[in-house]
């Protein structure tokens, strides 16, 4: 079974940068993605990349300033956060994007102080 583990979280300002990543312990053929959860609110969906990298999806929240990428030789997808506002305070996690997903991992904290 994989296993997803994500980093690279903090507490930034507003108009700073993140950069999370997600490393699993296996080979990930499907389409990832990464996912947010603010308190009170579901787990959503914000990104998605291909296992080739070419095809990539972005809530219009986050577009133009989320960047999503991955590595397969390394088993590892990021997400460079750019212009991070208080909105994007949330748990973040990967995961497959659509259908059978992993196990979910502890998530890493992103924390947009005004």
């Amino acid at each position: 079974q994989v296993q997803l583990v994500e980093s690279g979280g903090g507490l930034v300002q507003t108009g700073g940068s993140l950069t999370l990543s997600c490393a699993a312990s296996g080979r990930t053929p499907s389409v990832m993605g990464w996912f947010r959860q603010a308190p009170g609110k579901e787990r959503d969906i914000v990104a998605s990349i291909s296992y080739s990298g070419q095809s990539i999806w972005y809530v219009d929240s986050v577009k133009g300033r989320f960047t999503i990428s991955r590595d397969n030789a390394k088993n590892t997808v990021y997400l460079q956060m750019n212009s991070l506002n208080v909105e994007d305070t949330a748990v973040y996690y990967c995961n497959v994007a659509h259908g059978i997903q992993y196990p979910w991992g502890q998530g890493t904290q992103v924390t947009v102080s005004s």
